[in-house]
């Protein structure tokens, strides 16, 4: 309930209501951070796998055309895992920076 919704709250319930929506929008908003973070970390991943040679074996799927496009999937997808397991800790330190730039423009 707010002011309009309970005409009896006080400046002190109403000044708690708006820090727990904050707490809940800083929160909602550190997600976002972090999942952001994560894909970045998973895409550097991908291409870290790519020079590295990972999928690029000719019998991964049994040669054809459209193979080079499969084992980049494959790549991403590792990758992906591989950041959401902990990765390489690219997504810590970015959802940091992330953070406090985030942080400085509020």
């Amino acid at each position: 309930m707010d002011a309009v919704t309970n005409p009896l709250a006080g400046p002190g319930q109403q000044s708690a209501q708006r820090g727990d929506l904050r707490q809940t929008a800083t929160e909602s908003g550190d997600a976002k951070l972090r999942a952001i973070a994560e894909q970045l970390e998973a895409s550097f991943l991908a291409e870290m796998l790519k020079h590295a040679g990972a999928g690029a074996s000719r019998e991964s799927f049994g040669g054809g055309a459209g193979e080079d496009q499969f084992g980049s999937f494959l790549r991403q997808a590792h990758a992906e895992e591989i950041a959401k397991a902990g990765g390489i800790g690219l997504a810590e330190h970015l959802f940091e920076a992330l953070k406090e730039r985030n942080d400085g423009i509020l």
